[in-house]
């Protein structure tokens, strides 16, 4: 693939290191939730899965994806290409049509057991910040081609919409999974249209039913509109992680390769027996974002 195929040229990958290491800074100098696991080590470990994923979805799912894009393009098939809009019409409701569709398969995973034994992986990470964002398994990578076959496919999403949605998409995933400590009234202000740390905060506790809640990547509203939004737990009240994977061999590497295919503890049990469960809420409703 030429420069010239890329958006912003070689500004896009660029802007994405930047952004990961100014997140990395930011969240060890202001960190939102107290760190329960050595640094060092659980970088190392999220960066080999990530490697794994990364390296599937570079030979395989972008170059599928891309290529039935360009087919759509030249071939006009697809509902943008039915749909007689200009250019930039066409691009503004290609990108929410991503993103709607993105916040359907992420709940898929969640919802169905045999996706969400790969999933699972990406969530037993015990803390959460910047290096969680990619910590995919690489069959969870691999079986996502077909998402984007059909994604990409039905709804004729063109070469260009397809890259600049995946350079938003991973600006965001690396943005909200980080351990950055916004001030309050700056992230609220943020979450009335995107994604924040504190909204996805509450997807990754140990926590059942806060895990099966705020699904979406980009913009926050598909939530809203699903009847999946939850923001009224406090950060400091979360535990990070699946119940029933806390303990520290849960988390290394050749563990979290094999896990999918390993026999599924119960998840939302605690290594004690105990169920996790949140029994007092603060603020009734979901909406209301909390410190």
């Amino acid at each position: 693939m030429t420069t010239a195929y890329l958006p912003f040229g070689y500004l896009g990958p660029l802007g994405l290191v930047v952004l990961f290491l100014l997140l990395l800074a930011g969240e060890l100098w202001y960190p939102l939730r107290r760190r329960k696991r050595p640094t060092k080590r659980r970088w190392v470990v999220n960066l080999g899965i990530t490697a794994l994923s990364y390296a599937v979805g570079t030979a395989i799912v972008r170059p599928v994806a891309l290529g039935l894009a360009s087919l759509s393009q030249v071939h006009a098939f697809g509902l943008l290409a039915w749909l007689p809009l200009p250019f930039w019409s066409q691009f503004a409701l290609g990108f929410l049509l991503m993103d709607l569709t993105f916040y359907w398969w992420h709940r898929a995973n969640h919802v169905y057991p045999l996706l969400w034994r790969f999933h699972l992986v990406h969530h037993v990470d015990p803390d959460l910040d910047v290096t969680t964002s990619f910590r995919f398994h690489f069959v969870e990578t691999f079986y996502s081609t077909g998402f984007r076959i059909v994604q990409v496919g039905l709804l004729g999403i063109t070469p260009f919409i397809y890259l600049v949605y995946e350079l938003a998409f991973t600006l965001a995933t690396m943005f909200h999974h980080s351990n950055l400590r916004l001030p309050l009234w700056l992230e609220r202000s943020l979450n009335k249209i995107f994604v924040t740390p504190r909204m996805h905060g509450i997807h990754h506790s140990a926590v059942g039913p806060e895990t099966n809640s705020n699904y979406s990547v980009v913009f926050r509203w598909w939530d809203y509109l699903h009847r999946s939004l939850r923001l009224n737990i406090r950060q400091r009240e979360i535990v990070i992680g699946v119940a029933g994977y806390l303990l520290p061999p849960d988390n290394h590497l050749i563990y979290l390769i094999i896990l999918p295919f390993t026999r599924q503890r119960p998840y939302w049990r605690f290594p004690s027996g105990k169920a996790s469960l949140r029994r007092r809420l603060e603020v009734d409703d979901p909406r209301v974002m909390l410190e």
